[in-house]
């Protein structure tokens, strides 16, 4: 009752003012009266409509400050100080004012403003009207470190759904967000309401609940504030301007060479120019340089540059340049051979030349740059990078004179060279991450913190993505179980885990920050902790994985064509790397995963080969995944020219040799692949529904052939990896799979063996009931009464045996992962994959880790 009382008298109070004489419709006026060094602002409102979001701007004398805000804040930047009134008096309905709780301050010294406005107007209502407010603005103001924005919606109707993004200076970090969620990538920051002020009602800001954050450092102020991409100050963007001093330092036959004065102004970063010939576009650059190609000689040409900012704005023209190429006829001779070509650094994916200068009768205009036989780049100096390289991979480059009438020189001496790993140095340790853990593995990515993984892995695969059956696109959006039947051929249509992925709230006990979710974000579930993960571990790479066992069924399909495989990799790329998931109950959205994932992981099961019941299999798969592999590569390359950023991309890859055979052009492959994941389990199981190896036990991931192997083919880590090898797959390009499961067998044999290679009655039952035959590692040790564990020395493998007629089970301990590190590092391979994280309690993560140091 006390509380509608309250409400009751402020409504008396505001009826009972006198309305000041008219001025301008929907314009406030503002009345400023000085006791002692006391100030106040008495806002009126002398229209016909209630006026919301308005602001005091004004002037005090130098040295004069404002402290002690009432009813208001106040920011003060040098003598010009602003008044943001407080959320109860942010409207002032016509014919009212803010009395008795107008906007009121205390001066260091008595001084009357200057300058002042309101609403963009002069605060007695003199000149004229305001232009129009924009349709959404944001006022910041600070106090100490910490920094608030009220959004102003100044329509008619409610807006629903917003954010801010705003830069910081190097190194100034921001946190503690009160009424919104924040990200910081970099510089750029993020605020996204939560979900009581997502929408805001005309002609209202968001008082009480603006959201707030803490700076580190209390100098800072945010820049480049925008709300919805619209700048929060309401103001136009302002296109760059003009380049100057457009100029052409060298010009031969068939080329001309031009360089500017970077343009300045404009309200957006510049990201790059186009240079135009006569009206024709020439060339897209991001620097302040570019060679025009494919002209005619002793042509008259005429060239501009045109600046173009962050949203693609084009700047005006720069003053025209006019050119003439050169006349091939008044020169023939060639220039000297450059020499002493040689690397001077080396990247995963570039590598930089340098070499010495020729010489010419009238000058050399530039070099050509050959990888093989291909034109590679050309340049002005005696200096190149060439990139979009493949990792691990040699290259030989030669280097060609260019002199002003284009005559040629002999190539130089080739130079041999190779790109890094993408490691660099060391050894990856490569984790696959599942998608359903979250469910009855009760495994979060937050374990992958807790139990130390995180800090040892080198890459993150999330698994799986799916293929639309429909548009033939990466599928995203959707939550649909499979069927029980494993064996079912349409198990994977359409099914999809948009919840598990990022719809899906985590509380704070499973969060990797120990932050719950509140069920109202636009990035939830396990992409979000994917994002909080990279932020504690910044040198994680985190790839999607597309397909997998069940889920490759119409990987045959999108590589079948050119139009297909383009169009595939389009969606992938839009939807994983862009981040521009569909919405899904309130979550999703454009760019709303964006920055999570670092690269591709491919799971074709298997191209050319039998997998999954029903997977589409085509005649020419093997040729398709080549190129579809080339696509990726391509797509993902281009994406690089425009982000500054290089993505990866890798494949799990067969262990058995037909089906290497059958679907990979394994040399041609390693042309654009990062890593083969190679798969170094399940060589032997007896399945989930006992139709595959059900009667005799066998191991799983031996490193080497076993003699008393009885099937046709002794699979092995060794026997796999030197088919790789043997097909001339550079070692570092390669990591071997790590099983963290276990393969099980009941009714076995003893058969003096402790049940190696025994008769078996089929599959053991598993950790969960739809998946007889298989244990995570923690859960099988933990739950399979006195199977007593044993080391297999030859063949290096493990397996633990209950008894005569028992349950016999094969998997990697810390012994046999010790082993095959020590394998893997004397053939000089790149590291290990695992299959999958959540079998492990953090024991065999580190044992992996300690043995590849």
């Amino acid at each position: 009752m006390r509380r509608f009382s309250v409400v009751l008298l402020l409504a008396l109070v505001a009826t009972a003012l006198a309305i000041p004489v008219n001025a301008a419709a929907a314009r406030l006026t503002a009345a400023f009266t000085l006791t002692g060094t006391q100030g106040k602002f008495v806002v009126s409102n002398p229209g016909t409509t209630a006026v919301t979001g308005w602001s005091i701007q004004f002037d005090l004398p130098a040295g004069v400050t404002v402290s002690n805000p009432q009813n208001a804040t106040a920011t003060q930047s040098g003598t010009r100080v602003t008044l943001n009134p407080a959320y109860y008096i942010a409207t002032v309905q016509p014919g009212k004012n803010t009395e008795p709780y107008s906007p009121a301050f205390t001066l260091s010294a008595a001084a009357q403003p200057a300058n002042c406005t309101i609403g963009g107007a002069n605060c007695d209502g003199s000149g004229d009207d305001p232009p129009p407010p924009a349709p959404v603005t944001a006022t910041y103001s600070a106090s100490g470190t910490r920094g608030t924005y009220v959004v102003n919606n100044n329509t008619a109707t409610a807006l629903n759904g917003w954010s801010i993004t705003f830069d910081l200076p190097s190194g100034v970090t921001a946190s503690g967000a009160q009424n919104a969620t924040i990200s910081q990538s970099g510089t750029h920051v993020t605020l996204t309401p939560v979900y009581y002020n997502t929408t805001i009602g005309a002609n209202r800001s968001t008082e009480p609940y603006s959201p707030s954050f803490t700076l580190s450092s209390a100098s800072a102020s945010p820049s480049n504030c925008r709300v919805n991409d619209v700048r929060c100050d309401g103001a136009a963007d302002t296109p760059p301007g003009a380049p100057g001093n457009l100029r052409s330092p060298v010009k031969t036959t068939r080329t001309v060479s031009l360089a500017w004065d970077a343009s300045t102004g404009g309200s957006l970063p510049i990201t790059g120019y186009q240079v135009y010939k006569g009206a024709e576009l020439a060339a897209t650059v991001t620097g302040t340089a570019a060679t025009v190609t494919g002209l005619t000689p002793n042509t008259a040409y005429s060239f501009t540059v045109k600046a173009k900012d962050l949203k693609g704005n084009l700047g005006p023209a720069s003053a025209a340049l006019a050119v003439t190429t050169s006349n091939p006829a008044d020169d023939t001779q060639a220039p000297t051979v450059p020499t002493g070509l040689r690397s001077t650094s080396t990247g995963p994916a570039e590598i930089a030349l340098a070499w010495t200068a020729s010489t010419d009768n009238k000058g050399v205009a530039g070099y050509d740059v050959y990888n093989g036989p291909t034109l590679a780049t050309s340049v002005i100096g005696t200096s190149a990078t060439v990139t979009g390289l493949s990792p691990s991979t040699e290259y030989t480059f030669t280097v060609r004179a260019r002199d002003l009438y284009d005559n040629l020189s002999a190539p130089s001496a080739a130079l041999k060279v190779s790109t890094t790993d993408v490691i660099g140095s060391g050894y990856a340790r490569v984790g696959y991450f599942v998608q359903w853990g979250i469910y009855g593995r009760q495994y979060f990515v937050k374990n992958l913190d807790t139990t130390g993984a995180a800090a040892k892995l080198t890459h993150l695969n999330y698994a799986f993505a799916n293929i639309d059956p429909q548009n033939l696109t990466c599928l995203q959006g959707v939550t649909r179980g499979t069927t029980a039947n494993p064996q079912d051929p349409n198990q994977g249509d359409g099914a999809g885990d948009a919840d598990a992925d990022y719809g899906r709230p985590m509380s704070a006990a499973q969060s990797v920050d120990g932050q719950g979710d509140t069920g109202w974000e636009s990035l939830r579930g396990n992409y979000n902790q994917l994002k909080k993960l990279k932020a504690k571990y910044p040198n994680l790479k985190i790839l999607i994985s597309i397909g997998g066992w069940t889920y490759s069924k119409y990987f045959s399909d999108v590589a079948a064509t050119d139009a297909a495989r383009k169009k595939f990799v389009a969606s992938c790329i839009d939807t994983y790397i862009k981040g521009n998931l569909p919405v899904y109950n309130g979550a999703g959205g454009p760019g709303s995963a964006a920055g999570i994932f670092d690269g591709i992981d491919l799971d074709w099961e298997w191209p050319g080969a039998e997998g999954h019941a029903g997977n589409h299999i085509g005649a020419n798969d093997k040729a398709n995944n080549t190129l579809l592999i080339a696509e990726f590569r391509r797509q993902l390359d281009a994406l690089t020219l425009e982000t500054g950023k290089r993505y990866q991309l890798t494949a799990f890859t067969p262990a058995d040799p037909a089906k290497i055979a059958a679907g990979w052009d394994l040399a041609e492959v390693a042309k654009s692949l990062d890593i083969f994941n190679v798969q170094g389990y399940d060589f032997h199981g007896a399945g989930s529904d006992n139709s595959w190896e059900p009667n005799r036990t066998g191991h799983q991931g031996n490193l080497y052939a076993d003699a008393d192997d009885p099937y046709n083919f002794h699979f092995s880590v060794e026997n796999a990896i030197n088919v790789y090898l043997q097909a001339g797959v550079n070692p570092r390009k390669l990591t071997i799979g790590l099983a963290y499961y276990g393969r099980g067998w009941q009714g076995v044999a003893d058969g003096g063996r402790f049940g190696e290679w025994q008769s078996a009655t089929g599959a053991a039952p598993g950790q969960f009931q739809e998946e007889a035959g298989t244990r995570g590692y923690a859960n099988l040790v933990a739950s399979v009464p006195g199977c007593t564990v044993r080391h297999d020395e030859v063949a290096v493998a493990t397996y633990c045996y209950t008894g005569n007629g028992g349950q016999w089970w094969s998997f990697d301990d810390t012994w046999a992962i010790q082993k095959k590190a020590a394998w893997l590092r004397s053939k000089n391979l790149l590291g290990a994959m695992i299959w999958e994280m959540s079998g492990d309690p953090g024991t065999l993560t580190t044992a992996l880790d300690a043995a590849l140091r």
